[in-house]
């Protein structure tokens, strides 16, 4: 039998309390939540891999490039990366190794809250 476990990393405990709280107004079950960085922490198995606008600074969206690249070829992790389209994103290398799986266009309020960002897609990573 199969059982999945599902968990959320959000290194902002602050962030963490939200989603936590988000769960409850929408009357599910709070997933547990990890709040530390893993990306220089031995790896762990994971069938999936669901993350969303994590590529705003160069650094970051480097470790993370490596880090996601390692689950792919140690674990055979299939990664689903969201992102709405910023420059920094664009600009890196991991670009070449996406896959659009869809696109939505955002509501006209989350449009100018951020600069004029319309839409945000959902990439397949494949190294």
């Amino acid at each position: 039998m199969f059982y999945a476990m599902t968990i959320i990393i959000e290194i902002e405990c602050v962030a963490g309390m939200a989603i936590t709280l988000n769960c409850e107004l929408n009357q599910l079950k709070p997933f547990p939540i990890l709040t530390k960085n893993i990306l220089d922490l031995e790896q762990d198995k994971w069938d999936l891999i669901v993350l969303g606008d994590m590529f705003y600074d160069e650094d970051l969206a480097d470790s993370l490039h490596r880090w996601l690249k390692d689950c792919f070829w140690t674990h055979k992790t299939r990664v689903l990366i969201g992102d709405p389209g910023r420059p920094q994103f664009r600009g890196h290398s991991i670009q070449h190794q996406l896959h659009k799986v869809v696109e939505y266009s955002l509501p006209e309020p989350t449009r100018q809250e951020n600069n004029g960002l319309t839409t945000s897609t959902v990439w397949d990573f494949q190294p």
